[in-house]
């Protein structure tokens, strides 16, 4: 194997003569001689390149790849129009990386300022970041953003998802604040807790529309509540459902957030996905990570330029709220040209027969003696059974090739989008109906 480093032998002999070395070991000559590795490493010998394909062939063959997908929580199977996968696979986007030179970036800057547009006109909010990580980060940075000195207590839902819960913990812990969770009733925020939670040491409260269970929350009620205790309003929303429910913006949240993936990503075993975040003008110099404006140049033809950017490298790290320091461009194209292509009826559309697949699928589930939804209230597209035979349910569906849904504590959390037919449904009700007679 070739190396990488571009200097030769005698250039490297070259610069440590310079500075009065023999050998590059020299260098390391303060590390105790027991900390040297002096026998080679336990790795394979290489590969060619048909060995290589032929090794990872093997390797994704032992994928189990489910025609039908009626699991959710979290990530979710949509129809993805071809184009979505075309765009962002163009070489020209593939390769770019963050855009530094605005003269040298227009097209990725353009890409990413219509994203933002987007997601200003799906929240309904004032102003979006390029994206951060997955939803999860967003719901933390969010967190992150509305701490100040006199207020550090998080306070989050326990009907958001969990990895949700984990994650905003995880930032809690690294800059020693408390996180407080709002116990869950009925599938939903306990309304009552929250009000006696919400103390005066409290700098925002994070809730998930529809909740980790398909709920839906009453955002508005809740809002009114934080913004009395002089909190901030923190609401992660799956953007196919903002579609047709009332945006962020309208049910008075101070940011929006969530997860991007069902905007044109597939599945992918878990990524890559993105995090949207919009807020309001009042707080957008609180957002992490950048934001891309559109301007005009020196001939006062349409520009792009990175407007804002909250990166660590500009302040001392100890002042910064955030380490957030790129975004998911690739997977925000993927966003822009989802949305673009679908336009707001087609992902009005997804939403409509999403939901009404979700509820045709629980009405038969319903339907068969012992099963019964566990939760009464309105639902978005999943919801969760009370079932007997629960693992049986579900590796009769795998044989069908058939992905159930997900067990959760007390039921199984299912979840249908507008890929799975009327026909696949009814065969998901005969089946576990078979199961359990």
């Amino acid at each position: 194997m070739g190396s990488y480093v571009p200097s030769t032998r005698e250039e490297r002999r070259e610069m440590l003569r310079a500075i009065g070395l023999e050998d590059y070991r020299d260098l390391y000559k303060d590390v105790p001689q027991e900390m040297y590795l002096d026998r080679p490493l336990n790795l394979p010998e290489g590969m060619s390149e048909l060995e290589v394909s032929r090794a990872m062939k093997d390797m994704a063959n032992k994928n189990r790849v489910f025609s039908t997908v009626l699991r959710g929580a979290g990530a979710y199977d949509h129809y993805i129009p071809s184009v979505v996968k075309y765009i962002p696979a163009k070489e020209e986007f593939l390769t770019a990386y963050t855009p530094y030179q605005a003269e040298m970036s227009q097209g990725v800057l353009q890409s990413i300022f219509e994203y933002q547009t987007m997601i200003c006109a799906l929240t309904g909010m004032d102003v979006s970041n390029a994206s951060v990580y997955d939803g999860a980060t967003a719901a933390a940075e969010a967190a992150a953003m509305c701490r100040d000195r006199k207020r550090r207590v998080t306070l989050i839902s326990a009907a958001a998802h969990p990895d949700t819960i984990n994650t905003v913990r995880t930032y809690c812990y690294g800059t020693n604040d408390q996180l407080r969770i709002i116990p869950a009733k009925d599938g939903k925020t306990d309304m009552d807790a929250l009000k006696e939670m919400l103390t005066e040491d409290v700098a925002s409260f994070y809730v998930q529309q529809p909740n980790f269970y398909g709920q839906f929350e009453d955002a508005e009620a809740m809002a009114e509540l934080v913004h009395q205790a002089g909190a901030m309003y923190i609401m992660g929303c799956n953007p196919i459902a903002l579609a047709i429910i009332k945006t962020p913006a309208e049910c008075g949240a101070d940011i929006a957030v969530g997860e991007g993936q069902p905007l044109g990503m597939p599945l992918s075993y878990g990524g890559p996905y993105l995090g949207y975040m919009a807020t309001t003008t009042k707080h957008m110099r609180k957002l992490p990570g950048r934001i891309v404006g559109e301007t005009v140049d020196a001939k006062g033809d349409r520009a792009f330029v990175l407007s804002l950017q909250a990166r660590e490298q500009h302040i001392r790290r100890e002042k910064a709220s955030s380490n957030i320091c790129s975004n998911q461009a690739l997977c925000a194209l993927t966003a822009g040209v989802y949305m673009a292509s679908m336009g707001p009826e087609g992902m009005a559309e997804a939403a409509r027969q999403s939901m009404a697949k979700a509820h045709y699928l629980a009405s038969g589930l319903c339907a068969i003696p012992g099963v019964s939804l566990k939760y009464s209230g309105e639902y978005f597209h999943e919801f969760v059974t009370l079932m007997p035979k629960a693992d049986e349910v579900l590796a009769a569906l795998a044989d069908a090739d058939i992905l159930g849904g997900l067990p959760v504590e007390g039921g199984i959390l299912w979840c249908a989008t507008e890929k799975v037919s009327k026909d696949v449904l009814d065969k998901v009700i005969s089946i576990v109906k078979e199961v359990l007679s």
